[in-house]
């Protein structure tokens, strides 16, 4: 600001006027009285370069007047020795040559004149801190003497521009002016011929920056006449001792909506008010105005002595003009801004002192000064009219100017955002649109997007014409960029809002609008991802679906469900793109809160579950739930119990299609670890599900004799069922019950009901029975069997009567391999009384019979291998003739003598089973069923035949023994194929 210029050329010839107006006297000996006369020559100059050369910022070129004159008043010549060096380094120099010498009179009457107390007050803060309170007290001197109306307007709206916030703006004027000023070290002084100034009553030291001001106040009360301009004194003086009495700065924990709200009166009073000096400014300024005004600056904070001596003040002023103020204020048809102010900072002060009147550490004297302060202000607003208290703003204005401080990154912008993005009567507008377009990058916020969202869901719900449908469209366009910009994080919030608000469907129903053309994107997208799956390109994939999730969050989940079990080698990959929405672990309610059930869970049971047609489908299906409920990178989105309690406990029934793969997914989520504290099968009625399985069970002891559409679950289904049953009591410990006793009770209600069903059924659940219960077995076990007394008991059991000991001994070991062999060592069989052998060998093959037909194929492999072991300890005896052939060859057949023993066992008990006296016995399906069963054992034979050879020496009798071994084997296959039915 100190170049020579045209400008600085123009000043120049209004200053020479003014000197040669004034003389003999020179400017530096300028009185107040005699500004009219040498002031219009400098105002026109201004005025002239106003004109000439409009400034890029409003008033920058009277600033820099200002900050050149200021500098010119602080900063005498330079003595004459100096002037070679002084052009040449100092960059004032040139500038300061051509201004004449002048006093603060000519400073501060330049001020007033050009109506800157803003200007100037930005100036001020930019000099160092004594000089500062220096040039403020100097002018509270100028302005306490002679006083005009125009002096106390300026003295207060300096005041009022010092409690103001403080602009974040750059200030490059500002900035050079304090640089200049602290490069030539200027100091408080008197050379223009004023005072110092006199010392504020009541106070010992020098006084703060504010208390200055305070000063001011009181030296000029008498000349302070004007309602409006006394309700601008006691305002500022208001304003001034609140920050100090209260907590915290004025309007720093105001909420945004009073912040707002605040800020529109403001502007509504300016534009109002002819008087103000912000009504003929546009919005723009006067919302920035307004934001400073309402967000006052951290002034020094005062210290007790001087709190309390501008309490004293503001009471007696208080006392002085209030009767007559609210006779102005009562009688006036509109509120004024001055008058406004004094309102609310009388308000927030009256409730400051409540705060300092408790404080323990005042004097007697003190009390009194805010007791006293505190009546004067109660009645002094209990006798303002109501009407001027509350002052509502128009609807149009409160939006623009919240778009207003938005578009121009004013104080607060960003929590503005938030009142915008909730404004459901705004967003019907082209303005609003038009303000969420240039700022889009602000409400890339997850909560403002939610906000956004809600905003617009309610607007077209209340209109739907034409031009409203194309700017709803327009908005949610935005606003659906707005969410694709967030991160992954960011977009699950939204995601878990919009689920929260709409559930399943999301804005599927609220914004017909954004439906057009989705389920055209939806297979398109998923026809891309399906088509290059890869880890590369998940977080592609994520990106793509997060919109369309957030459209039609369960017509997206059905989708991938779909896909998972249709496209070969996809299921995970889907499964992993699932798992990074964990805002889809979203549990809806519907119409039983107590019972919510998982969203996900949901749609997979409608897309897929009953629609399964092939064993691949199926493995994909179970793969892919095993991944929602484990992933391998993210938390689980499906819980074991939610599955438990969707695919599992509705589907224990024998009429139940899906009952095979609901065990199979029980299995899985058995296999489930529950870190939890508490285990998550407790949540799922453990007991009565292993009651369901129980008579599962119970119901395969009747399988052959009810008809056919009644029977439960095929026979290798049973296997599944006691697997389950089996890994279920595992997991069932005492822990998983609340307390001991309800373990207990659990226990003996189980028993109870385990009662009525089958022996076998109670048998099998030994390990959760414990020591509680022993194991109940028919009394014609213990005939066969050394059982301990301490864990086998007997029961009365009607079907098996004397001589059925070998009966429940076969179906003991069909129930574990556990179980089996415990009860080979527990065979009450003398192996040396050949007698006992062939009595214990017949009564086992027609043991044997019986038990075959209700076997699963789990269980015959436990009988074979019981049957093998019996052989190889001599405790069965099998002996086999070789009646297929005419010549015995010379081999040597024992190495495969228990393979040849097993196959005719099985012929044996073929011909046993299709003899004519069990002709009858079975249906037409058993006999398929037992046949199946006979024929995995075959091949389980000939596969141990293979592996025998290489335990030997691989000779030619070998191949040829083996060989004769596999011929019998056959002709042992084609007996029975021509016996059974």
């Amino acid at each position: 600001p100190w170049g020579v210029c045209e400008e600085m050329a123009i000043l120049h010839g209004g200053f020479l006027l003014a000197a040669k107006l004034l003389q003999p006297r020179p400017l530096r000996e300028l009185r107040k009285a005699d500004w009219p006369l040498v002031g219009p020559p400098i105002a026109d100059a201004l005025r002239e370069i106003g004109a000439r050369r409009p400034a890029p910022r409003p008033g920058l070129w009277k600033q820099q007047a200002v900050a050149l004159v200021w500098a010119k008043v602080l900063l005498p010549g330079p003595p004459p020795a100096s002037l070679e060096r002084g052009w040449r380094e100092d960059a004032f120099f040139s500038a300061g040559r051509m201004i004449p010498d002048v006093n603060h009179t000519v400073l501060f009457e330049l001020a007033k004149a050009l109506d800157a107390p803003a200007l100037f007050v930005r100036l001020l803060r930019a000099l160092p801190r004594e000089l500062r309170r220096g040039e403020l007290r100097r002018l509270v001197d100028y302005v306490a003497s002679e006083t005009s109306p125009a002096d106390v307007g300026f003295l207060l709206d300096v005041w009022w521009e010092v409690l103001k916030h403080e602009e974040e703006r750059e200030d490059a004027t500002a900035a050079a002016f304090g640089a200049l000023i602290r490069q030539h070290g200027a100091r408080p002084g008197t050379h223009d011929g004023q005072q110092p100034p006199k010392r504020f009553k009541g106070t010992t030291a020098a006084p703060s920056l504010p208390m200055v001001l305070v000063e001011g106040l009181e030296r000029t009360q008498r000349s302070i006449v004007l309602p409006r301009a006394r309700c601008y004194a006691l305002a500022n003086l208001a304003e001034l001792l609140r920050a100090p009495a209260g907590p915290e700065p004025p309007g720093a924990a105001l909420p945004v909506a009073d912040y707002l709200h605040k800020v529109c009166s403001v502007v509504s009073l300016w534009s109002s008010d002819a008087g103000s000096r912000y009504h003929q400014r546009g919005l723009d300024e006067k919302v920035r105005e307004a934001e400073r005004s309402v967000s006052l600056a951290s002034v020094a904070r005062l210290g007790d002595e001087e709190l309390f001596a501008g309490l004293r003040l503001l009471r007696d002023l208080l006392r002085a003009w209030g009767e007559e103020l609210q006779g102005a204020l009562n009688g006036s048809e509109q509120l004024c801004y001055q008058s406004y102010r004094l309102l609310e900072a009388l308000g927030a002060l009256r409730e400051s002192l409540v705060g300092l009147a408790d404080s323990s550490d005042l004097s007697e004297d003190e009390k009194l000064v805010v007791s006293e302060l505190a009546q004067v202000i109660e009645r002094f607003l209990d006798n303002i009219g109501a009407g001027l208290k509350s002052r509502d703003s128009d609807a149009s204005l409160v939006s623009s100017v919240a778009m207003t401080i938005i578009e121009r990154k004013l104080d607060r912008h960003v929590e503005m955002c938030s009142v915008f993005a909730s404004q459901h009567t705004w967003a019907s507008s082209q303005d609003w649109l038009d303000c969420l377009v240039k700022n889009k990058v602000l409400f890339q916020k997850p909560e403002l997007v939610l906000k956004l969202l809600e905003t617009v869901v309610n607007c077209t719900a209340s209109s739907q014409d034409r031009e409203d449908r194309e700017l709803q469209k327009q908005v949610t366009k935005t606003v659906l960029e707005c969410y694709t910009e967030l991160s992954l994080t960011d977009k699950n919030k939204v995601l878990s809002g919009v689920l929260a608000s709409w559930g399943g469907p999301g804005l599927s129903l609220s914004l017909q609008v954004v439906m057009e053309g989705f389920q055209e994107d939806l297979n398109v997208t998923f026809n891309q991802i399906t088509q290059s799956v890869s880890d590369q390109g998940l977080s592609k994939a994520v990106a793509s679906v997060a919109k369309l999730t957030l459209l039609y969050p369960e017509a997206t989940v059905k989708k991938v469900c779909n896909l998972a079990v249709v496209n070969l080698g996809t299921h995970q990959f889907l499964a992993q793109i699932l798992c990074s929405f964990p805002a889809l672990g979203f549990l809806e309610t519907h119409d039983d809160p107590g019972r919510p059930r998982s969203l996900v869970l949901r749609c997979l049971h409608e897309a897929v579950w009953g629609k399964l047609s092939t064993e691949r489908e199926e493995e994909q299906f179970l793969e892919f739930l095993a991944f929602l409920m484990q992933p391998s990178s993210a938390a689980p989105l499906v819980s074991p119990a939610e599955v438990t309690r969707t695919f599992i406990l509705p589907c224990l029934r024998s009429d139940c299609a899906q009952i095979e793969l609901s065990l199979r997914i029980l299995s899985k989520v058995l296999a489930m670890p529950s870190p939890a504290e508490e285990h998550w099968i407790r949540s799922c009625y453990p007991f009565p599900l292993v009651l369901s399985l129980c008579k599962l069970l119970d119901g395969y002891t009747r399988y052959w004799h009810v008809p056919g559409e009644q029977r439960s679950p095929s026979l290798d289904t049973k296997d599944l069922v006691a697997d389950a049953l089996a890994q279920l009591c595992e997991v069932l410990r005492p822990e998983v019950a609340p307390s001991p006793d309800v373990w207990v009770q659990s226990l003996a209600w189980l028993h109870r009901k385990v009662a009525s069903l089958d022996w076998t059924v109670g048998v099998r659940l030994k390990q959760l029975f414990g020591e509680h219960f022993k194991n109940e077995v028919p009394a014609t076990l213990f005939e066969v069997c050394r059982l301990p007394e301490d864990a086998w008991a007997p029961r009365a059991s009607p079907a098996y009567g004397p001589g059925s000991g070998l009966l429940a001994w076969l179906e003991c070991c069909c129930l574990s391999s556990e179980l089996g062999s415990a009860m080979l060592a527990l065979l009450a069989v003398d192996v040396d009384n050949p007698e006992e052998v062939n009595l214990f060998s017949k009564g086992f093959l027609v043991a044997l019979v019986q038990v075959l037909p209700w076997c699963s194929p789990g269980e015959w492999k436990r009988l074979v291998h019981v049957a093998r072991s019996l052989l190889q300890r001599q405790v069965l005896h099998v002996p086999y003739t070789l009646e297929y052939v005419q010549h015995l060859p010379l081999l040597d057949l024992r190495p495969f003598a228990h393979c040849l023993q097993l196959s005719v066992l099985f012929l044996r008990g073929f011909q046993l089973l299709c003899s004519s006296s069990c002709s009858a016995w079975l249906p037409a399906d058993a006999w398929l069923h037992v046949a199946q069963l006979y024929s995995g054992s075959v091949a389980e034979l000939l596969a141990s035949l293979r592996s025998l050879p290489a335990q030997r020496d691989e000779d030619a009798s070998g191949a040829q023994e083996l060989a004769f071994v596999c011929v019998q084997l056959f002709c042992h296959v084609l007996h029975v194929a021509a016996m059974v039915p």
